[in-house]
């Protein structure tokens, strides 16, 4: 991206390169100490494992996102889950960092349990947790987060995540690069 593009009413969105995420699995973990899992497998869709954390177990495969680039080596990845967990995830891999803001639904707060699982299995589930609620207030956890492992494995491969994260080899989420 040419740091010379400036938008404008009339050109608002800047030109797009996002070979630098997209077919990347990274591993990172946030301030608070929640570990996760994202495989940018292409432009529009991730899937993903939380290791630690709140809802530590939970993984999910094709989820629909808007993934941009803001700047050289700036993505921003956004999503609405089934559940109504909204995400935003700005990710500079050069600098090796990310911030993340988490929206969650009262009802997770609440019993976060009910989401630890492979999502794609339960999607009728989970919409009716969502629309039973208690939705408000959301529960906002934004935080800093450490990208320890950052490594291109393909584009649109279903077995970069595949398994739950239990089910990994011992130590896996601890490679770092």
């Amino acid at each position: 991206m040419s740091s010379e593009h400036v938008t404008t009413v009339a050109d608002p969105v800047p030109p797009q390169d996002l070979s630098g995420i997209v077919g990347h699995r990274f591993i990172y973990t946030y301030a608070n100490g929640w570990q996760y899992e994202m495989y940018v497998k292409n432009a529009t869709t991730i899937d993903y494992r939380i290791h630690t954390g709140m809802v530590g177990g939970r993984w999910v495969k094709d989820q629909e996102v808007d993934l941009v680039q803001l700047a050289d080596d700036v993505y921003k990845v956004s999503w609405n889950e089934p559940t109504g967990t909204s995400v935003v995830v700005n990710v500079l891999p050069g600098r090796r960092v990310l911030h993340g803001t988490i929206f969650f639904p009262q009802w997770i707060e609440q019993d976060g349990g009910r989401t630890v699982l492979y999502q794609n299995d339960h999607l009728d589930e989970m919409r009716a947790y969502r629309d039973a609620g208690p939705t408000y207030p959301i529960y906002v956890v934004p935080e800093f987060a450490r990208i320890t492992l950052f490594e291109y494995v393909g584009e649109d491969d279903e077995s970069v995540v595949s398994v739950a994260p239990a089910d990994l080899p011992a130590g896996f989420a601890d490679r770092t690069d």
